[in-house]
């Protein structure tokens, strides 16, 4: 397999403290290997080292001549929030050679899920889904052979995770894919960089099964550290004895040996097996139920992003009660985030009897809500001011300073930074201080929208066991797979203009991949074959143009309910454009 790229004991520094140091690692033609870590470990900072965007402190990477290279951002950088999207995936392209790759361009778009209607639209009203797919086509532009992605399933919606998925399975080239969702990871790759303590910890194994690797080679340092502590001790112990009695006895013989033996315990201490530095936090959650029929009541609620737009669905008639986890399910756009917010403004007015009549709240319940956004915490708060309305919150609130110093304490905040300003946290850090809030607050009901952003693979499963053993009630909007069937024991869909309960994922998933996306109904069927590697010569593209004529026929002569329209008008548009490039008569 040839080498594509060659890292050797790279170091890279973040203001005074290393990020990591001697990193080493190869990649080859055909790697798919996965990129995890606590947050802030330095997956984003490694990616940026491989494909040249930075350079270490220390060490080399050297790139084979045949090794193109796309990164695929977190999030849409900012000289691309004024382009429409068809204009942002052509700029990685000479401004002279647009109108040659347009069609390529246009390509791309489509099968990301980009319908003509979407093309003209400016990068920053896009959703975060759509960025994400967008950022994927420019990527795709370079014809790469080594993508590097950067948690490209972020704010993604199931039916496009399920194509993500799709596509990383099929891709013929070499990728290194930084994520914090396991079923993706377990599915799409084969090798994973384990990024911890400052190091890089290589496994031939899927996410799942290195994580277990790993958690084994912890548990036989932990034990052989224990051992060579055991023996450490009984050496300093016997040291300290000689060294009294050498003293007592005025016997040099007994001073020398007990010099022996502490230059031996120094020999030991800086050989002794190293453990891990662990978690930098523990998420936790409480929570208080109520003997309440009903918490929360929706009667055909009709949601809306605002007031005087349009309607995105109904919700029918729900309940929720203590006990109850809701895993509200659906495409990115359907309106999952509105309801939520809803919710949020009908309990925060409801003392002021505003509001639609159709959501009904106990008058006891308090009701707390994670903003996917993280705006519930104002900037310019310092960490304690941000959490002193929430700890007051408890009817039996006592002793508010010693709980907001010990929550920040345990969550991993140092004292010392305990006046610092909440504008100055990372997204990270900023959703670790709200789930301390909401802990604080002892809520009835929590209305969570999409947490699992600014978490790792660790963060989350932590979440998905607080909610499991969470009292009282959740509605919890996410597309993260693994937390659905850990921690929920309800589903709603959105889908159709209409919410209904489901009690069974597997034909819930099912319908996801059936719909049509919610943002564009005349859009494309996504389909990971169909993505192309972008050649340009004449034969290449006359091949193309065979094998995509080739793949209409076989569909057409299809009985019609197997048939694939949307792909089909997929296939259509490309030969059309091949045949424009080729300058065949029309």
């Amino acid at each position: 397999m040839n080498t594509l790229l060659s890292a050797q004991s790279i170091s890279y520094r973040f203001t005074s403290e290393p990020l990591f140091e001697n990193i080493s690692c190869t990649l080859s033609g055909q790697h798919k290997i996965g990129l995890i870590g606590h947050n802030g470990c330095g997956k984003s900072t490694l990616l940026r080292l491989l494909d040249n965007s930075l350079a270490p402190d220390q060490g080399s990477i050297s790139v084979a001549a045949n090794c193109i290279i796309s990164r695929v951002e977190q999030a849409l950088p900012d000289d691309l929030q004024t382009l429409d999207a068809l204009h942002a995936v052509l700029s990685t392209q000479p401004v002279e050679q647009h109108d040659e790759f347009r069609w390529q361009a246009e390509m791309l778009l489509t099968q990301m899920d980009f319908g003509p209607k979407l093309w003209d639209l400016p990068t920053h009203s896009l959703s975060g889904g759509q960025q994400t797919r967008l950022l994927l086509a420019r990527a795709l532009m370079r014809a790469p052979n080594l993508l590097l992605l950067d948690e490209p399933s972020n704010h993604l919606d199931l039916p496009t995770m399920l194509w993500l998925e799709e596509f990383l399975q099929s891709w013929s080239g070499a990728f290194v894919l930084v994520s914090h969702d396991q079923r993706l990871l377990d599915r799409a790759t084969e090798q994973t960089w384990i990024m911890r303590d400052r190091r890089l910890h290589h496994f031939d194994l899927p996410c799942s099964a290195a994580r277990q690797a790993l958690m084994e080679r912890d548990l036989n340092e932990a034990q052989q550290h224990a051992s060579e502590q055991k023996e450490i001790d009984r050496l300093q112990t016997s040291a300290k004895r000689l060294a009294t009695w050498g003293k007592v006895y005025d016997n040099e013989n007994l001073a020398r040996k007990a010099k022996t033996m502490e230059k031996r315990v120094s020999i030991l201490e800086e050989a002794q097996t190293e453990l891990t530095e662990g978690a930098p936090w523990q998420l936790s959650l409480q929570g208080q139920s109520m003997p309440a029929d009903r918490l929360l009541a929706l009667q055909e609620l009709l949601v809306q992003p605002a007031a005087d737009a349009d309607v995105l669905f109904n919700s029918g008639v729900q309940q929720i009660r203590s006990g109850q986890r809701v895993a509200l399910i659906g495409a990115n756009g359907c309106g999952k985030s509105s309801l939520l917010r809803m919710l949020w403004q009908q309990y925060q007015h409801a003392t002021q009897a505003t509001g639609p009549a159709a959501i009904v709240l106990h008058p006891e319940c308090r009701l707390g809500y994670y903003d996917q956004s993280l705006q519930q915490l104002a900037d310019g708060d310092t960490l304690e001011q941000a959490l002193r309305p929430y700890a007051s919150l408890q009817p039996e609130a006592v002793q508010i300073d010693r709980r907001i110093t010990l929550a920040l304490i345990n969550a991993g905040f140092a004292y010392r930074r305990h006046q610092q300003r909440v504008g100055e946290l990372s997204g990270g850090e900023r959703a670790r201080l709200l789930f301390v809030a909401l802990s604080l607050a002892n809520y009835h009901v929590l209305l969570m929208d999409e947490p699992t952003n600014h978490l790792d693979l660790e963060g989350k499963e932590q979440l998905a066991d607080a909610l499991l053993n969470y009292p009282g009630a959740v509605i919890l909007v996410t597309h993260d797979r693994a937390l659905i069937e850990q921690a929920c024991n309800r589903y709603w869909l959105v889908n159709d203009g209409r919410m209904q309960r489901w009690h069974d994922l597997p034909s819930l998933y099912a319908e996801l991949v059936t719909t049509p996306s919610a943002n564009d109904n005349n859009q494309s069927s996504i389909r990971a074959e169909t993505v192309p590697a972008l050649e340009t010569s004449e034969d290449d593209l006359l091949d193309r143009l065979v094998t995509l004529e080739s793949k209409l026929a076989a569909d057409q002569a299809r009985k019609s309910n197997h048939q694939k329209p949307k792909l089909q008008a997929a296939w259509q548009e490309e030969i059309a454009q091949l045949k424009r490039q080729l300058a065949f008569d029309e």
